[in-house]
Parts: structure tokens; C-alpha cells; sequence
């Protein structure tokens, strides 16, 4: 952790929705004038789309069923903690982009699903904000987590999780339902050993419950939306927080527990706007105080 250099990382499973969230932390930076350096943890995958789809089939044929890019295997751990160590010590480090469609990759002159050339990260950030996979992993080799400042854990109920799955990559990316239900079952003893982990090392966690039937995710029609569900709000450390202030300003929210705040779906970003924005203007103003 780091008063000069610090690091806020969302950590969620593929589908989870920490997509949305990286765009309220936008707002709050941009509002704020905070000049922040985005690392896209796909960036960290080992091998690009080509070569995964080759080592899944070389997986397949050793009866390895269970290669995903959930684990160690296919993720680049010890470089993705040397870019967090580096950044909270010096605010320096190295990245590059992983190009996930046409448009993403015309900019670069490659193709789509290709990694981008390392590069030192722009100079003179005020923090690095991470969103992916493993911005909470340890392993008896690496440890992420140590290096957030703030860590942010997206977790939608499981079957819910699956349904945003399923959607998003089927329109997308063109799946089909058996396709996407493969790569579910695949990644499973990866999500249980690398991703559900994390969450027990995270400051806050966001876990979005639907208040609809969802007991098959794999025939759902549509995806229960923001009005159609509940959201959990868990603070591992609840100091700090004035919770009777944010049950005055959301409404219809309650405590379910002396650490847990409960809110209606669509009032999470509001949620999250009212409890980090606070969190960022003061690791500014430590930055400040650290930098004299």
C-alpha cells in the first residue's frame, strides 16, 4: 500500500459486471481531476486468442478439461504483481493493451484478440486503477492484494453471474449457449481456487442479487435489470463509513448487518459514488501531504 503511488484494483469473474463499475470510478476521476492510469487485467492473460484456443485443444487431448483463464497456467501473475510493487514504490512500471475487437485493434494496425507491445506507463499519474480477474489473487508464489490501496470485490449471485455471461458473450461475440456453458464448466475448479478467494481479502464487496426466478440461467430470455434486483454492500472494516448518512440518502436501503448495507439495484452506482468518491479525495489529499 502506498500514500504517494496508491492503487485501487475491481476484481470479478468474466461477466460479473466490474465493467460498469470502472465507469463510475471514471466519473469520480474525471469529476474530481484525478489523473489515473487504467490496467485492463485481460492484458496479464498469458497467451493471446490464437494460441489459447491451441492450448485448450492441446488441453482437451491430455484429458485436461479444466484449462481456463481463470488459473495460474495462463495468467501472468508474478508480472502483474511487479507492476503493482513498481507502482506503489515509484509510480512506474510497465503495461500494454489486449485488443478485443476490430475497432479496438484498427488504432494498433493488428489483429483483433492480439496483445499490444509492452510500454512504460505514462508518467506523473495521481493512481493506478486495475479492473479484472486478479486484482486480488495470491498463490503461494505472488501476492496481488497487498499492493491495493482499495480492493473492490464485483460478485453477482452465481446464477446471475452466468446469465451476463451467457448474454454478453452470445451477442457479442457470437457463442452459442453450449459454447458459453463449456467455458463455464471448464473454468469451475479455477473460479472456486482463483477467483472466490479473493473476495474474502477485499475492502468492500458489491453483490448483486436478482429478485426474479433466475433458477435456470442457461433458458433465461433477458437479464433481470437494476430495478429487478437488490445489491449487497459488504465492508470488511466498517470504521470510517457513516452508514446512517447513506441510508438517508438512498432510499428504500436498510442494514442487514452491522458491516452490510443493502440497496435497491438501481441506486448502486449512486451507492458506489457516495462511498468511494470520499475514499478517493482522501488518498488525494494523503498524495498531497506524501509529495511535500
Amino acid at each position: 500500500m502506498s500514500e504517494r503511488f496508491p492503487i485501487i484494483a475491481i476484481t470479478g469473474s468474466s461477466g460479473a459486471g466490474t465493467t460498469s463499475v470502472t465507469r463510475t470510478f471514471e466519473n469520480i476521476f474525471r469529476r474530481e481531476g484525478v489523473k489515473s492510469v487504467v490496467i485492463e487485467g485481460d492484458s496479464f492473460h498469458r497467451y493471446d486468442r490464437a494460441e489459447m484456443k491451441v492450448r485448450l485443444a492441446e488441453a482437451a487431448k491430455t484429458g485436461d478439461m479444466n484449462f481456463s483463464h481463470f488459473g495460474p497456467d495462463t495468467n501472468l501473475f508474478s508480472e502483474l504483481e511487479q507492476l503493482f510493487r513498481a507502482y506503489a514504490e515509484a509510480g512506474i512500471g510497465s503495461h500494454r493493451f489486449y485488443l478485443h475487437n476490430a475497432e479496438e485493434a484498427a488504432g494498433f494496425d493488428q489483429q483483433p484478440g492480439t496483445f499490444t507491445a509492452w510500454e512504460p506507463l505514462p508518467q506523473d499519474t495521481d493512481l493506478l486503477f486495475y479492473e479484472g480477474l486478479h486484482g486480488g489473487v495470491v498463490t503461494d508464489k505472488v501476492n496481488v492484494a497487498k499492493y491495493s490501496d482499495l480492493l473492490i470485490g464485483v460478485v453477482p449471485v452465481i446464477n446471475l453471474e452466468w446469465i451476463q455471461k451467457l448474454w454478453r458473450d452470445k451477442a457479442q461475440r457470437g457463442y452459442s449457449t453450449e459454447a458459453v456453458t463449456d467455458t463455464i464448466l471448464r473454468r469451475m475448479p479455477d473460479y472456486v481456487n482463483y477467483i472466490c478467494p479473493q473476495f474474502s481479502r477485499t475492502h468492500v464487496n458489491f453483490q448483486r442479487v436478482p429478485c426474479v426466478d433466475t433458477s435456470n440461467p442457461f433458458i433465461a430470455r433477458e437479464i433481470p435489470s437494476p430495478d429487478e434486483s437488490l445489491v449487497v454492500i459488504r465492508f470488511a472494516n466498517p470504521k470510517g463509513f457513516d452508514f446512517q448518512y447513506l441510508l438517508s440518502m438512498i432510499h428504500d436501503s436498510f442494514m442487514s448487518r452491522a458491516n452490510t448495507i443493502v440497496v435497491p439495484g438501481g441506486k448502486m452506482e449512486l451507492a458506489m459514488q457516495l462511498i468511494f468518491t470520499p475514499i478517493v479525495l482522501r488518498m488525494m489529499e494523503r498524495r498531497r501531504h506524501a509529495m511535500l
